[in-house]
């Protein structure tokens, strides 16, 4: 599924989707956020993302996505009717503007060097209820475009998680918001859903003392969707 600049969300999600999880609603912080960037910035970040059907359409999910600007979250929830709840590090809560921006759209925190039992509940909690649930295993954004290292810490939560794991890759957001600057800069922006993770694979991962490995794993997953995006603007 294409969605070349879309101009509502209704056109770029199924209508499986709006129907099974409707009882999800934006609050009018992101739905503002999300008018915003559809009428202004997508034509400045000629914004693409395929793969969208591949969300579920009747359960949440948690969503791997690599992390290039503050742009990020917005890029992945502006196709989608139902909105996103990302895990985000906890000391992006206490930046002025964005602090707020976070806590009014469904952004928990978490300490990105270990997740916390809360932070894990919650998120488990929302999955349950139909959200999809954001987190950047990379913990910090990239200055050159190319995923980093991941945190282990995301790992805790992949082991309690039921439902689907799907990796998302964005691609030029970092030249849009390159990483220490506050302004939105003229850029090619791509999303792409990738497949979600080998349920089979992940579970025998999970398990304790393959941490290393299922780290690597969702790297090479998240570097595969990536390298789509990448694809996307060329």
């Amino acid at each position: 599924m294409n969605t070349d600049t879309p101009t509502s969300p209704a056109e770029a999600e199924s209508p499986a989707s709006s129907t099974s999880v409707a009882h999800l609603h934006r609050n009018w912080v992101w739905r503002m956020i999300q008018i915003f960037m559809q009428t202004l910035l997508v034509p400045l970040l000629r914004y693409r993302a395929e793969g969208l059907e591949r969300y579920p359409a009747d359960t949440g999910a948690l969503l791997l996505i690599n992390h290039q600007s503050y742009l990020d979250p917005m890029l992945v929830g502006l196709p989608l009717r139902r909105p996103v709840s990302f895990l985000a590090r906890d000391s992006l809560f206490r930046v002025p503007v964005i602090g707020w921006i976070l806590k009014k759209t469904y952004v928990m925190p978490i300490n990105r060097e270990r997740a916390g039992t809360a932070s894990i509940r919650t998120a488990i909690s929302r999955m349950q209820e139909g959200y999809l649930v954001g987190v950047f295993p990379e913990g910090t954004r990239t200055e050159s475009g190319e995923i980093g290292d991941l945190k282990p810490g995301f790992i805790a939560l992949i082991r309690r998680v039921d439902q689907p794991i799907i990796p998302v890759g964005i691609s030029g957001a970092y030249r849009a918001m390159p990483r220490g600057s506050l302004l939105i800069r003229p850029a090619r922006v791509a999303v792409y859903v990738g497949e979600p993770l080998d349920p089979a694979c992940v579970a025998e991962l999970r398990q304790r003392g393959r941490e290393s490995e299922f780290v690597e794993y969702v790297h090479k997953q998240l570097e595969l969707a990536h390298q789509a995006a990448q694809d996307m603007l060329s």
